[in-house]
């Protein structure tokens, strides 16, 4: 089924609105430069944004050496209203893309990254013939209360932990401190995906790449889990019960706005 999208950008509180509505997590990206809404006959449907990562040139660098932040945007958030049929994500990048065309022509590639901790391996973008370039393992928290944060996110609790042991400083919650407080250290994969936009990115692509992309997806078999608590131990583990319910860890990065009924496009652009 085609969807006609119309594409426009939006406020960020009114993007947060809708992504906590329909994204499975509500952690915002700190370096957004775009809020781009999906809407059908004036109603919003979907939400893509734009930006960086927390390295955004050591990122495309790593990539391809000659490049700069100008010449990439990453995905942060994408989330579409369930009601949408299901191939209708895959469209919603097609457009995004168009309007990059559109509107930033310096852009060369669009980036994102499939996250394997939450049990995500990447099908839209694999829909959306994106390239993938590799896996990683990376790591996160797991709190008492099943939420996820992000090791750059602990600093209140390595500053707690560096002084129970008479440390100035710390850049890993030690095992004993974890176990005090019912945390638990979590690996699983991160999985790269790039689209270029130009032939001009393709020839950098061929030419340039530090990666050797293709098109070899992952599939939901290739994820895995590790419990890494424990220091010199890891252990193979299910898929971790993450929940962003009653969220207090990540409530600098999770906008205050509430989930509220979708508004029109001529409400969001007034």
């Amino acid at each position: 089924m085609k969807v006609d999208y119309k594409v426009a950008e939006i406020s960020k509180d009114k993007a947060v609105i809708f992504t906590q509505k329909h994204h499975y997590s509500p952690v915002m990206p700190k370096l957004t430069k775009h809020y781009l809404g999906f809407f059908i006959d004036n109603e919003l449907m979907g939400v893509l944004t734009l930006g960086w990562g927390t390295q955004p040139l050591q990122t495309i660098r790593k990539m391809f050496p000659s490049l700069l932040t100008k010449h990439y945007f990453e995905i942060g958030k994408m989330c579409m209203d369930d009601i949408m049929p299901r191939n209708s994500e895959s469209q919603m990048v097609a457009a995004a893309e168009k309007w990059i065309k559109q509107n930033k022509p310096e852009v060369l590639f669009l980036y994102t990254m499939a996250d394997g901790i939450m049990g995500k391996c990447g099908f839209v973008y694999q829909a959306s013939n994106f390239y993938f370039g590799e896996k990683y393992w990376t790591q996160v928290y797991m709190m008492e209360n099943g939420e996820k944060l992000h090791p750059r996110s602990s600093k209140p609790m390595l500053i707690e932990n560096a002084k129970m042991l008479g440390k100035e400083k710390l850049f890993w919650l030690t095992s004993d401190y974890m176990k005090l407080k019912g945390i638990k250290k979590i690996e699983g994969y991160m999985f790269r995906y790039i689209r270029p936009l130009s032939k001009k990115a393709q020839r950098i692509m061929k030419k340039e790449s530090t990666l050797c992309w293709g098109t070899n997806y992952p599939k939901l078999t290739d994820l895995e889990w590790r419990d890494a608590t424990e220091r010199g131990k890891k252990f193979y583990i299910d898929q971790p019960p993450f929940t962003f319910e009653n969220s207090k860890y990540n409530s600098k990065n999770i906008n205050g706005v509430s989930a509220q009924d979708d508004l029109s496009l001529e409400e969001f652009m007034s």
